[in-house]
């Protein structure tokens, strides 16, 4: 149990991690806000599929792989950057149940598992990625609440009117980066759900936006965060350097793109066939 407050705002909270129990076993909401996240996530992409010429057969054991490639890579991650522990503690790899699950890794692997699958059925991989990352970006926005109910991912001491308190900061006031996060992910879907609506003109699009809109924040805010993962060298935060990274490789294939004059052709059958995609759905 926690006691979490916002001081200059006058909220007080208690909050329990664990949302009920059977039998021995703890069931977290940790976990039911990340289950719930998922599944709204899958509702979106389902019945956006045919908007982006999706097969939904084949998008669903896409999103099942990444699903599964996502998890191991979320968890991989986070062990390669705290090796000298877990190669002391090699029992404690696969325990996931105590916390270790880094969103990059997720990100990664479920980048990689999705991909290969399309592959192999023959799926157009971009707009594939044009659905994922919104769902990424609902899963994300939603799943950062599995934080507050753990009283994890905050930042650093501060005096904004928002600045969160309780036992897992050492009653300081410090930054609710879940907050920053759930908030900037949801705004996010929002916006690119627009764009891929009203204003997409070719597969990928939206994925080259998300990795400028994730990778700015996430670049922001992970430099206020107090439990980051850190390069074994120059003291670097490995989230905020990947950040960087796909931001500006994101920035950079928008800008190129828009500048293909030749491509106007290709943009103009893109925007009818997804009209045709819409008006079948």
């Amino acid at each position: 149990m926690y006691n979490v407050s916002f001081p200059a705002l006058g909220w007080e909270f208690q909050i329990n991690p664990i949302a009920f129990s059977i039998g021995e076993i703890k069931i977290h909401w940790y976990g039911i806000i990340i289950a719930c996240g998922m599944v709204l996530a899958f509702i979106y992409a389902y019945f956006s599929a045919k908007r982006f010429n999706v097969d939904r057969n084949k998008l669903f054991d896409c999103v099942l792989v990444g699903l599964v490639t996502g998890i191991i890579g979320a968890r991989l991650f986070y062990v390669l950057f705290k090796l000298d522990y877990y190669l002391e503690h090699p029992g404690e790899i696969i325990m996931i149940s105590n916390g270790g699950l880094a969103i990059y890794g997720g990100i990664i692997g479920a980048f990689l598992g999705g991909c290969i699958t399309a592959k192999i059925l023959k799926v157009k991989i971009m707009p594939i990625l044009d659905i994922s990352v919104l769902g990424f970006l609902i899963g994300q926005g939603i799943g950062r609440w599995g934080n507050f109910m753990n009283q994890e991912a905050f930042g650093t001491e501060t005096t904004l009117p928002w600045g969160m308190m309780s036992e897992n900061t050492n009653l300081q006031t410090v930054h609710p980066c879940f907050l920053y996060e759930s908030l900037w992910c949801l705004l996010g879907f929002v916006l690119l759900h627009f764009l891929s609506k009203k204003f997409q003109k070719y597969p990928g699009q939206v994925f080259y936006c998300y990795l400028v809109w994730y990778g700015f924040e996430r670049m922001i805010v992970e430099g206020l965060r107090t439990d980051s993962l850190y390069l074994p060298f120059g003291g670097i935060r490995v989230s905020q350097l990947i950040s960087a990274v796909i931001m500006v490789v994101g920035l950079v294939i928008l800008i190129v793109n828009a500048k293909k004059k030749k491509e106007d052709k290709f943009y103009d059958n893109y925007r009818r066939e997804k009209s045709i995609g819409r008006s079948k759905g």
